[in-house]
């Protein structure tokens, strides 16, 4: 699992591998939390989160969208992520993608960071490769 940042116009892109989904939403946030600050403390206490959608892209934006969030509600930068991602189906043979996750939550006042305003959707990818999984987000500072 890794990440690299890319530049992106005046936002920030992070590409990430994984061998598995739950690897690669993880190393997105990782770099989403790398592109936000480059000296992370080992301070912090780590949180949980479980987001539904109904496309497993829009799984991979809701969930960096839910981090933003509570990166703004616990006053916490969220790192050191790990995710699981499954496929649930509904009794009527419709399904959802869920990502059940946690992050060390380090406090944003130990810190000095960039905001990241919101994950957007403008090239977006998340595909699958021979080696497991590539995700490419922007995000908008």
């Amino acid at each position: 699992m890794s990440y690299e940042l890319r530049d992106h116009t005046a936002d920030v892109a992070v590409e990430a591998t994984g061998r598995n989904l739950g690897s690669v939403f993880a190393a997105a946030a990782d770099g989403m939390a790398a592109a936000m600050c480059e000296d992370v403390p080992e301070s912090g206490d780590r949180f949980e989160l479980d987001v539904r959608a109904e496309s497993r892209e829009a799984l991979l934006f809701d969930y960096l969208d839910e981090l933003i969030y509570e990166r703004d509600v616990r006053a916490v930068l969220p790192v050191e992520n790990e995710a699981e991602v499954r496929r649930e189906d509904g009794e009527d043979g419709t399904g959802e993608w869920a990502v059940s996750g946690s992050a060390r939550g380090v406090p944003l006042g130990e810190i000095s960071a960039r905001e990241i305003k919101a994950v957007t959707y403008s090239e977006m990818e998340l595909a699958e490769t021979d080696e497991g999984w590539r995700a490419y987000v922007v995000l908008d500072v």
